[in-house]
C-alpha cells in the first residue's frame, strides 16, 4: 500500500497533463506515451492509463492518493478506511457476506480485490436505483 501526496507544484502540473490524456483514453489501442531521456516512446495499456487520469484528476485537486495492491490483505480498520466508513460498519457488511474477508487467529482481514468488487456492485445498485428513481419522475411528470 502506498500513499502519493502531491507537492503544491504538482496540482497545476497534474490538471495540465490531464487535459492532454482526456482523448487518449477515448482510442481503441494502447496509448503511445514520449518520456524524456533516450528510452523514446513508451507503449501504456488504456487500463493503466485510466488510472494514471484517477490520480492526475487527484493531485489536481490537490488530493492524495493511496494505492492498493489487488492482493493485499488488509485490517478491518483499513478497509473501513478505504470505504470511508466506520469499522463495526464495516464488520456488518463482512458478516453480511456482502465483502469476502478470512480469519487469522481472532482478526479478520480482507482482500483488496474483495473491496473492489463490493464497490463497483454498491456503485451498480446505486446507479439502478438512481436510473429507477429518474424513470418514475418522468412518468409522474415532474420532469
Amino acid at each position: 500500500m502506498a500513499t502519493l501526496v502531491p507537492e503544491p507544484a504538482d496540482t497545476e502540473m497534474a490538471a495540465s497533463a490531464l487535459r492532454g490524456l482526456d482523448s487518449a483514453l477515448d482510442a481503441d489501442t494502447p496509448v503511445r506515451l514520449r518520456v524524456g531521456g533516450r528510452d523514446g516512446d513508451l507503449l501504456v495499456p488504456r487500463s493503466a492509463l485510466a488510472a494514471l487520469v484517477q490520480v492526475l484528476d487527484s493531485f489536481a485537486r490537490g488530493e492524495g492518493v493511496t494505492v492498493i495492491p489487488a492482493h493485499a490483505e488488509l485490517t478491518t480498520g483499513q478497509a473501513a478506511e478505504v470505504l470511508n466508513v466506520s469499522r463495526p460498519f464495516l464488520v456488518g457488511l463482512l458478516e453480511a457476506g456482502l465483502i469476502e474477508y478470512r480469519t487469522v487467529g481472532t482478526h479478520r482481514r480482507v482482500k483488496a480485490a474483495s473491496l473492489g468488487r463490493y464497490l463497483r456492485e454498491d456503485d451498480a445498485r446505486r446507479t439502478a436505483v438512481a436510473d429507477a428513481l429518474a424513470a418514475e419522475t418522468r412518468e409522474l411528470g415532474f420532469a
